[in-house]
């Protein structure tokens, strides 16, 4: 199973209070750079999950797409960036698990 992360509109540096809870986890952003997100990446997905991206997301028929509700982190402390980053984990692992099961 491969997994990618791109943004309809990525910001040019990672949000400092997500580096600082994903070092939490032993997963070190700090050099990462966001990536826009591309038709060819869509393309070749099974799953597509959105967060918002709306008509700004290319969509391509027999793909299946998922779009969760979560609250964007520009701004927030890291208090609250934990809260969206374990949400996003229990939605991730759920996800990972219907797939499994489903093959």
């Amino acid at each position: 199973m491969a997994v990618r992360s791109a943004g309809s509109a990525p910001a040019e540096t990672v949000n400092p209070a997500v580096v600082t809870v994903m070092a939490e986890l032993g997963l070190d952003l700090s050099r990462e750079v966001p990536t826009k997100l591309t038709t060819d990446t869509v393309e070749a997905a099974d799953v597509v999950v959105t967060m918002g991206c709306g008509d700004s997301c290319p969509v391509f028929p027999g793909k299946r797409y998922l779009d969760w509700d979560l609250t964007d982190p520009a701004g927030k402390g890291v208090d609250e960036v934990r809260e969206i980053r374990d949400d996003i984990e229990r939605r991730v692992l759920d996800l990972v698990a219907e797939l499994e099961r489903t093959g």
